[in-house]
């Protein structure tokens, strides 16, 4: 797979058709959500990203977009082994909408997911790799889940990253590595 990344999601309905039909940003918006999740902090433009390109961002910078239906967040601060301890400030501007968070890093066979209902309620986390086995296992499977999970319902770490490739279809409609994401533009910005 050879994926890198690290993002939240808030949706509103089915992001599928939102992510293939590749939106324009809504730049006054997307600065408003990064200005409003780091406040106090200073917010500096640095450039346009892709989805594809921009998903892992490095410590300190944010890459984002405000679509209708959809607003994804790429931060470092998403890059968790327990996803259960994403900041609340990330919970708080879901809104009512889902929350997904969304990370993998191939090169250490890691995958992690977490999902929030729109009250804020974490129905899934998952998180494991191939050499630490499984950091986190919050709720019940959902289905894509199943081939992964051994006889006793526990997941196989050393499958992580393929896990995380059927994630993103299922949820998502895409994988980590899918020539759609750079259709998805996202606004970068330096956070200090």
């Amino acid at each position: 797979m050879g994926a890198k990344a690290w993002m939240l999601l808030y949706v509103e309905g089915d992001p599928r058709p939102i992510l293939r039909a590749a939106p324009t940003l809504d730049r006054e918006a997307t600065r408003t959500l990064v200005r409003r999740l780091h406040p106090g902090r200073r917010i500096s433009e640095i450039g346009d990203g892709t989805l594809l390109l921009q998903s892992s961002p490095e410590d300190g910078q944010v890459y984002a977009t405000c679509l209708p239906g959809l607003t994804i967040v790429c931060t470092e601060e998403a890059f968790l082994t327990e996803p259960s301890e994403l900041d609340q400030r990330f919970l708080d501007e879901a809104a009512g909408r889902t929350t997904y968070l969304v990370a993998t890093h191939s090169g250490g066979d890691w995958f992690a997911y977490a999902i929030w209902d729109g009250d804020g309620t974490l129905r899934r986390s998952f998180s494991a790799s191939g050499s630490d086995g499984v950091s986190e296992l919050v709720g019940d499977p959902l289905p894509f889940e199943a081939p992964y999970l051994d006889g006793d319902g526990e997941p196989d770490p050393y499958e992580a990253t393929s896990l995380g490739d059927d994630a993103m279809r299922e949820l998502f409609g895409v994988t980590f590595d899918e020539p759609a994401l750079e259709k998805i533009s996202l606004a970068g910005f330096e956070v200090t």
